[in-house]
């Protein structure tokens, strides 16, 4: 299964080829997306992308994550989390929305097991 491209994004919106759902934030895997809720791990700007946010990306057998702090990168990203991802031997990515959605594009363009979290906002 190939990680899906992203097809659009733009301030508080994000398209997934071949998903009708147009999200805010998502997450996305080989073969799948789904909205990224906050409220399901309680996550905030600060302290940030938690490893309960990265869970369900990591179980889809990923090898590189890539993580989109927002447009203006408010999101942040605790070494607590670099370091989850590491320790699965994952490649992580942390990169303002755009650059991210780009770099993640071209890794799925590759072939390359790749999943994702972006922020759409700020």
């Amino acid at each position: 299964m190939s990680s899906p491209e992203i097809a659009s994004l733009s301030w508080g919106q994000m398209k997934v080829k071949g998903c009708s759902t147009t999200y805010k934030d998502c997450k996305v895997w080989p073969g799948g997306s789904r909205t990224w809720d906050w409220r399901e791990t309680g996550t905030n700007h600060s302290p940030g992308v938690q490893p309960a946010d990265l869970e369900e990306v990591v179980k889809k057998g990923v090898k590189t994550v890539v993580i989109g702090r927002g447009m203006s990168e408010a999101l942040q990203v605790p070494p607590s989390t670099v370091d989850y991802l590491k320790k699965h031997g994952i490649d992580v990515l942390v990169l303002q929305t755009e650059k991210a959605v780009e770099e993640y594009n071209a890794l799925a363009a590759q072939g390359v097991k790749v999943g994702g979290v972006f922020h759409s906002t700020c």
